[in-house]
């Protein structure tokens, strides 16, 4: 089931065209990336789901249903530009944004003081924002995100800022959410994070939705039958082996044990066995392993438009 549609959203701003007819669905329960480079369309997007940017045409469902300014109270909504008052008291300031999102003082605090103890910053509670670090600041940003339990959650770079031990904390909990039923939207630059987090991502590029679908599949689609095969014999024989059903990509490697390393493309899916079986038939045939695209590769070529 998907929880967000986003259906034939368009957004000018002047003769500056930020959306052009964007469309994808968001399926619950799932961590979904927002890719795209700078001035891609992304924050655009985001403000029009938040019902910050009103769209020029185009519809945003949530739950089935058409968004309305109500139903902003299901979204949890960190933007990169953060939005705290530095001259607050930390504690106080996360028990204000929680009860805006419709908890009573009690509930709030309760659930401040749960989050403040699961980042191990009870300490911090008195303190001001203007007294933390960038880093520090951002985990007071997230709490207030996520503290009234959103269906929605909307993370705009959440990574800026920290060191990797603080990302891989902020990483677990993102799973963590997720595994207890959030449907998580994550828009990053950070390629990595999406192949640890991502179960599905749509790549924006120059106001239109280039591409969308899982990350598995992406991924496995865009490595285009490149494989890696290692065996013991020589090139002789192994090119005879291959001989009109596989190419080779660049020069054999000689690796440890007496075997041969090389790239070979296989144009057609079917011809797969055939050339296993010939390679084992003709050569010792150590490995046989696909090359899968790493997601920066496949950002890069999409929006090079040479995938």
């Amino acid at each position: 089931m998907n929880i967000l549609k986003i259906d034939g959203i368009s957004k000018s701003f002047a003769d500056h065209k930020a959306l052009d007819n964007v469309s994808l669905e968001v399926p619950e329960g799932s961590i979904y990336g927002l890719l795209g480079p700078n001035g891609a369309g992304k924050t655009t997007l985001i403000r029009v789901i938040n019902r910050i940017t009103i769209p020029d045409s185009g519809k945003v469902y949530l739950s089935g249903k058409e968004i309305t300014t109500e139903d902003i109270m299901h979204i949890g909504y960190m933007p990169e530009e953060r939005g705290l008052y530095v001259k607050m008291r930390v504690g106080e300031q996360v028990v204000f944004f929680a009860r805006l999102h419709g908890l009573n003082k009690t509930e709030a605090t309760k659930r401040a003081k749960e989050w403040f103890a699961r980042f191990g910053i009870e300490d911090w509670w008195n303190k001001k924002i203007e007294d933390l670090s960038k880093g520090m600041a951002q985990k007071i940003q997230f709490i207030c995100t996520v503290i009234h339990e959103p269906k929605v959650l909307i993370f705009d770079e959440p990574f800026s800022g920290f060191d990797p031990i603080n990302a891989e904390i902020l990483k677990q909990e993102i799973l963590r959410l997720r595994n207890n039923g959030s449907t998580i939207i994550l828009s990053t630059h950070n390629m990595s994070s999406v192949e640890e987090l991502c179960d599905y991502i749509t790549l924006i590029n120059k106001s239109q939705n280039i591409l969308s679908g899982s990350v598995k599949e992406i991924r496995i689609k865009a490595g285009g039958n490149t494989f890696t095969v290692t065996y013991g014999g020589s090139k002789e024989e192994f090119e005879s082996a291959i001989e009109g059903k596989a190419e080779m990509i660049g020069e054999p490697e000689n690796i440890l044990g007496g075997y041969t390393s090389c790239k070979i493309h296989i144009a057609q899916d079917e011809a797969i066995r055939s050339v296993i079986a010939s390679i084992n038939e003709k050569c010792n045939l150590r490995s046989f392993q696909e090359i899968i695209p790493s997601m920066n590769d496949i950002f890069i070529r999409a929006v090079n438009g040479t995938l």
